[in-house]
């Protein structure tokens, strides 16, 4: 799956919702102004598989399933297989680790283009300290991250999903065809209460740094005018990949 050249389509909607209906009602909202809708865990338990099908056969190829999947290899391998056509991305953990990632992606469904999820948005360098990270690392989430998504590249994967303040660091150790999601955005204009998010960057930034795609949720879902609040984001997509092209070499 090639990011396709118009913003808009850069841009994933996280679909954070408990309700399944209200879900679908702000996906045919936003079906002109996003180019992929994220089902996650919370959507997922509350919709189930049924839900997911409807969604793969009304958005085809259109689907981002994030459920971070993290079991053995025969597990995840197997949930793989079963994925209805029309989801374009899903995601696993890379602390499967590399002979995990290796089986799963040998026996995974063709098709559908599998991240692995490296280290959290939600996550501080304390958190990771916490967690007995090297400190080196912990202190330096970037080098966590590159060493987890070169883990990754060299198991097969199609990607990662990243924060975008790593995202520039994993495309010079991976190279530009190497996908990167990049969740944990954050327009300058939005403001969400309770923030859980760490590692944040806004959309321009984002995309400046390397990002393919990023992924988008409250700051969309929860204005006032979803609509105008995609085209804003997608505007700000623009400028970034504006900025990015002007820096590249000739």
């Amino acid at each position: 799956m090639t990011p396709a050249s118009h913003p808009k389509d850069r841009l994933i909607l996280a679909l954070d919702l408990p309700d399944p209906g209200r879900a679908r009602d702000l996906a045919r909202k936003l079906a002109e102004e996003v180019g992929l809708f994220k089902i996650g865990l919370e959507l997922f338990v509350a919709g189930g598989p049924a839900f997911l099908r409807e969604m793969a056969d009304e958005f085809p190829s259109r689907i981002f399933l994030d459920l971070k999947l993290h079991d053995i290899p025969h597990t995840v391998a197997s949930v793989l297989r079963r994925l209805p056509p029309g989801v374009a991305l899903t995601t696993v953990h890379a602390g499967l680790g590399p002979t995990g990632l290796r089986q799963i992606m040998a026996a995974g469904p063709a098709g559908v283009k599998i991240l692995a999820v490296t280290v959290l948005t939600s996550l501080s360098s304390p958190d990771l300290a916490a967690l007995g990270y090297d400190p080196r690392l912990a202190e330096a989430p970037r080098e966590l991250v590159v060493r987890q998504a070169r883990l990754a590249q060299a198991a097969g994967c199609h990607g990662v999903v990243c924060s975008g303040r790593e995202v520039a660091a994993v495309k010079a150790a991976c190279g530009p065809e190497f996908v990167a999601v990049c969740p944990g955005i954050r327009p300058a204009w939005a403001q969400v209460a309770a923030d859980d998010q760490k590692r944040t960057l806004t959309p321009e930034d984002a995309l400046r740094q390397g990002a393919d795609y990023l992924v988008v949720g409250r700051p969309v879902s929860r204005a006032p005018d979803p609509v105008a609040a995609a085209r804003r984001v997608a505007g700000e997509i623009a400028q970034g990949l504006a900025a990015r092209e002007a820096a590249s070499p000739a």
